[in-house]
């Protein structure tokens, strides 16, 4: 009984720190030493030094976006990018406010009234009416840099690239005003950084596996109509490899977004997200190695399904530690336990002391909890197609 209780406290720690800290120094170590062929960052020079400008259509959905939809489209139409060959278009998805209204004024060049559908259903509605060879995505709180959709099309000139993501960039409000008073804790920018970090790394070995909502686009002949509640940012870059394409990272294509203030409001925001992850993971053929590489398929172990299963793996480790310490076990036993309680004392003190460190255990531990609570939501009561913006977002 110890053998096998020390065999599932070592397997899940090492998994843990795996899939935390060893896949990302892998990455990079095997980006350096394998130092693939030509880049994304090349192949986009190339193309801007070639003066070749696709058409592009910008496609932003909204559900109830008046306060920020009119801001978005001044800020796609003041790209650096040739007006003729970009439309901006807006799919209005059951907005009950003004956004439709804005949008026009703001200069969109076709704005869509559609049924509740949800995100997806309203992009797909908007891919159908579009009129570029490259469609590209943004949330409508999300800002683009004057350069960024030169950078991010600029990816397409490598003839394999289906799916391109840029680089997002998170900010607190100096002014924060958090409706649970918890102010400005959130860590998420932290993170997203060193997410980058490993992305820039997949992208340079063979393919991303996984995007963001605030910057990104696909070919038209690349784009896939996936289920409702399966958002593009998970579904797409697996999807694409599974179909030959690749689904690259393109650091330069840069835009930013306004984040969760509190890191409360982190968790549920992840919550919502899981909610909608667990369904592309468990049924959405994620799973299946089928279409994979050997390389790109221990990606999705590590970058995903590990990731994704680390609430489970933790409740593991500490289960059987102390099991262990009550069955005798002393010593590095006793130690392993004491740290493991340790990040979740440090976790609680910074919803109290809003220390940096202990706000970043803080973050891990009620982000690594919002995984098990998504898929708890999933299997209870399913997934709504639809979505509202999170708190304190816009």
């Amino acid at each position: 009984m110890r053998t096998a209780l020390e065999i599932v406290l070592w397997t899940t720690l090492a998994l843990i720190v795996w899939t935390q800290l060893g896949y990302a120094a892998a990455l990079a170590l095997l980006a350096r030493v394998l130092r693939p062929q030509r880049s994304v960052q090349s192949a986009t020079h190339t193309a801007q030094r070639s003066g070749a400008f696709p058409n592009v259509s910008l496609i932003v959905a909204a559900h109830d976006e008046e306060a920020v939809v009119g801001a978005k489209v001044r800020n796609a139409l003041a790209l650096d990018y040739p007006r003729e060959r970009l439309e901006v278009i807006v799919a209005c998805d059951g907005c009950t406010d003004a956004t439709a209204e804005r949008a026009r004024a703001a200069g969109a060049d076709l704005v869509l009234e559609l049924p509740r559908g949800g995100k997806i259903r309203a992009q797909d509605a908007a891919v159908v009416g579009a009129k570029g060879e490259i469609v590209a995505f943004s949330d409508a709180n999300s800002l683009w840099e004057p350069d960024a959709l030169r950078e991010l099309v600029g990816a397409f000139a490598q003839e394999r690239v289906g799916y391109a993501c840029g680089q997002v960039r998170f900010y607190i409000d100096p002014h924060p005003a958090s409706p649970d008073g918890a102010g400005a804790t959130n860590q998420e920018g932290l993170y997203w950084r060193y997410e980058m970090a490993q992305r820039l790394s997949e992208s340079r070995l063979r393919s991303i596996t996984a995007g963001n909502g605030a910057i990104y686009a696909t070919r038209r002949e690349s784009y896939m109509v996936v289920d409702p509640i399966m958002g593009h940012d998970l579904s797409f870059p697996f999807n694409m490899v599974k179909r030959g394409w690749r689904a690259v990272y393109v650091p330069g294509a840069r835009a930013r977004e306004k984040m969760v203030p509190s890191i409360e409001g982190e968790l549920a925001r992840k919550r919502r997200m899981m909610s909608h992850t667990w369904p592309i993971v468990l049924r959405g053929g994620m799973l299946s190695p089928r279409g994979y590489g050997v390389g790109y398929a221990l990606m999705i172990l590590s970058h995903r399904v590990l990731r994704y299963a680390t609430p489970f793996l933790h409740a593991l480790a500490l289960a059987a530690n102390i099991a262990l310490v009550a069955a005798g076990a002393g010593g590095l036993y006793v130690a392993t336990l004491a740290l493991q309680l340790l990040l979740l004392a440090l976790a609680w003190l910074g919803g109290v002391v809003p220390a940096r460190p202990l706000l970043v255990a803080r973050y891990y531990v009620l982000t690594t909890a919002s995984l098990a609570l998504g898929l708890w939501d999933w299997l209870r009561h399913g997934t709504s197609a639809a979505w509202e913006a999170a708190e304190g977002t816009r």
